[in-house]
């Protein structure tokens, strides 16, 4: 390598190093404003003491000034956009114009509710730890198939959780045992549970039987209303979404002759309809409040159905049957 081609690379590197901004800065040449848009480069110029040259030519700075220069046209930057935004803030795709939003929601939006209409009644249930949502709705559309059965109550409860369980029908029929002569808190094999398992799906299978078994058996005295000569008159309640089902059942019975009459308090407008010994009576209110049925048979021990549907509600008619007795 000559002499002369050393000397011009040296020269070059002592360019570069000189004019080291131009490497990693870009040259910026000054413009007017256009339509009011903010040129930050004329701000940043005059924190620096320079205009940048016209002609493409960026003003030259020391090493040691570059990170000064960087931070200051950084902090010059984020403030007018900060400006920007405050004089003309965006909007969301599906606003056409500014619109002021709430600070906070009022406490009874705030509130969740049961998705599934008659899901509130689980909270009258005696039960340890409460059942999933699907695992209630479900036991209950099971029970309501199974209420006008004349099986026993020990039958009915084995049959409406063995589906959930294959081939325990064994265990299942030991624990529906179990809940029939004990009270609801003291089965063996719920007093076990420790206290931190506090959710289903933490028991183990046969403490999932026994809770089944437990809301079935309350579900299905829920839904039976006996009545008879001598406990002429029956009331129940039933929690829904919309509020408090409040059923009252009156039995008389005159030689061959029955008389059964149903009133009702109704949190939502509703339908009832009683069936037995095939005649039929339907009464239907759009508005909540009162509302009663009545039904002649000449029958004097059949099974009358009672059946209470909600329009307004997520679910399916819900199912009483009446059993009235000499």
């Amino acid at each position: 390598m000559n002499s002369n081609s050393e000397s011009s690379q040296n020269h070059i590197l002592d360019g570069l190093l000189a004019n080291k901004v131009n490497i990693h800065e870009p040259k910026w040449v000054d413009c007017e404003e256009d339509d009011g848009v903010y040129d930050p480069l004329k701000e940043v110029a005059a924190l620096t003491g320079g205009e940048p040259e016209l002609g493409g030519i960026a003003q030259t700075f020391q090493l040691g000034e570059i990170p000064t220069v960087q931070e200051r046209f950084q902090a010059v930057l984020k403030r007018r956009l900060q400006i920007q935004v405050e004089d003309h803030p965006p909007l969301f795709p599906w606003e056409s114009q500014l619109v002021e939003y709430p600070d906070f929601v009022e406490e009874r939006s705030l509130a969740l509710t049961p998705s599934w209409g008659w899901m509130a009644q689980q909270s009258k249930l005696n039960l340890p730890i409460p059942l999933p949502e699907k695992v209630f709705q479900e036991l209950l559309e099971r029970c309501q198939g199974m209420i006008t059965s004349s099986l026993p109550l020990g039958a009915k409860l084995v049959q409406v959780v063995e589906s959930f369980f294959p081939n325990e029908s064994q265990t299942i029929n030991d624990l529906a045992g179990l809940v029939l002569r004990s009270t609801y808190r003291s089965v063996d094999t719920l007093e076990t549970m420790p206290q931190i398992q506090s959710d289903y799906s933490d028991l183990q299978p046969r403490q999932q039987m026994a809770l089944s078994l437990m809301a079935a058996k309350q579900l299905l005295d829920d839904l039976t209303l006996p009545v008879s000569s001598t406990n002429p008159v029956v009331e129940r309640q039933w929690l829904t979404n919309e509020g408090t089902l409040k059923l009252r059942v009156e039995y008389q019975s005159q030689g061959q002759m029955t008389h059964l009459r149903v009133q009702s308090e109704l949190p939502a407008a509703g339908i009832l309809q009683l069936q037995g010994d095939g005649n039929q009576a339907v009464a239907k209110s759009s508005t909540p409040g009162a509302l009663s049925v009545e039904l002649y048979c000449n029958q004097v021990n059949p099974t009358y159905t009672l059946e209470v549907e909600f329009p307004e509600l997520d679910a399916q008619p819900l199912l009483f049957v009446i059993n009235p007795t000499i």
